[in-house]
């Protein structure tokens, strides 16, 4: 089923009434927000706030234990002082609610929420310093180890064993190859044998954790900071948090760092040290990190390029990663893994040895940056 099937397209009238009706609140403004599968609305209310109301397409809206988990995910997170949204109760209660909507193709069932609005803009327009970077590398380990944390009745949920984004699954594009063509299609199918061989077989000495899953350059935001330029402000969309490892974050991490860089391949070694202050890797983790990286590139190329052939008219926003992390694909992959890697390794030992004490004094000086970085746990 295609994208253009699935997604909801509610008018700007009906997002409204939805607030009124569920929430008792009148809309002041409100405006469209970019989203993959989904509909998103930026939303004042005169009785005062700003909101982000969220309707999910109709075939994931049947997975309410999904959503329920994401739900307690986001508040688990914002009490252990990470800056990330979390949902807002409705006049029942209740924290979501399936709703018949007809978009003018018939009546669906879907899901809508109420998020909390977070201020910043994302780090994909922002010029990216090696603490920025190495800021994303250190926050993304920190959620992880908070989320070990966690407790649930529906965790299970997370095992999503057919999630074409979940980087142990490179197997499952093999159906969507077909929408590339030439040297992207060759590429591709020698990463995704590259994984088979050197990856998979190791995989069971990576650590196993719970991921944000989508850690990408437009899902974290940023606010300009006196001390260090620009701090991390907001963690956006846990539509993708599932069971997995630490070394599949770093990776999606580094991936999507990359995808604006004029030097993507100064992104790994910042990105790395900040992640490892957290978590250091093991040995069977770091060798599998160049190809996982090739990996979500590899994803968000084919299923951006497979996507579009369904839903033509969405093509700007479906290619926004894939457009531009082709080249980088391609250059990483001419490199070799051997030479990555060291690159990565020795960039992050330079950096955790020689900048040590200048960013401890800017980590541990800076109460907006230690409200964004929490301490080591």
């Amino acid at each position: 089923m295609s994208i253009a099937e699935v997604q909801p397209m509610l008018s700007e009238s009906q997002a409204s009434e939805l607030i009124g009706r569920l929430f008792g609140w009148t809309v002041s403004k409100i405006r469209p927000l970019p989203s993959y599968y989904d509909q998103n609305f930026h939303v004042v209310v005169s009785e005062g706030g700003e909101y982000v109301l969220k309707i999910t397409n109709f075939v994931l809206s049947r997975n309410l234990d999904t959503y329920e988990v994401e739900n307690h995910t986001m508040a688990f997170m914002h009490q252990h002082g990470l800056p990330v949204q979390t949902v807002l109760p409705m006049l029942t209660g209740t924290m979501m609610s399936l709703e018949n909507i007809d978009c003018g193709s018939g009546s669906q069932k879907y899901l809508v929420r109420l998020l909390s609005y977070l201020p910043g803009t994302t780090i994909s327009t922002v010029p990216c310093s090696p603490l920025m970077l190495y800021q994303v590398g250190r926050i993304a380990a920190t959620m992880d180890t908070i989320l070990q944390r966690m407790e649930h009745p529906k965790l299970s949920a997370l095992q999503r064993e057919n999630n074409l984004w979940d980087l142990g699954n490179v197997h499952l594009l093999e159906p969507y190859l077909p929408a590339l063509e030439g040297e992207e299609n060759r590429v591709v199918k020698d990463i995704m044998n590259m994984f088979k061989t050197q990856v998979l077989p190791n995989m069971s000495s990576f650590h196993k954790c719970t991921i944000h899953g989508d850690f990408s350059d437009h899902n974290i935001l940023v606010e300009p900071d006196d001390v260090i330029g620009y701090r991390i402000s907001g963690i956006l969309d846990f539509a993708e948090i599932s069971s997995g490892y630490y070394v599949l974050e770093l990776a999606i991490s580094i991936m999507y760092m990359m995808t604006e860089s004029r030097s993507p391949l100064e992104i790994g070694g910042a990105v790395l040290a900040g992640f490892e202050s957290v978590f250091p890797l093991n040995e069977a983790e770091r060798d599998a990190l160049y190809v996982l990286v090739l990996v979500r590139f590899c994803q968000s190329l084919v299923l951006a390029h497979y996507s579009v052939t369904l839903y033509p008219e969405n093509k700007e926003y479906l290619m926004v990663s894939a457009g531009k992390g082709v080249g980088h694909l391609f250059m990483l992959w001419k490199m070799g893994k051997e030479a990555v890697l060291r690159k990565w390794v020795e960039d992050a030992r330079e950096y955790s040895e020689t900048g040590s004490d200048d960013r401890a004094d800017v980590l541990h000086g800076s109460s907006s940056v230690m409200q964004a970085i929490p301490t080591r746990l």
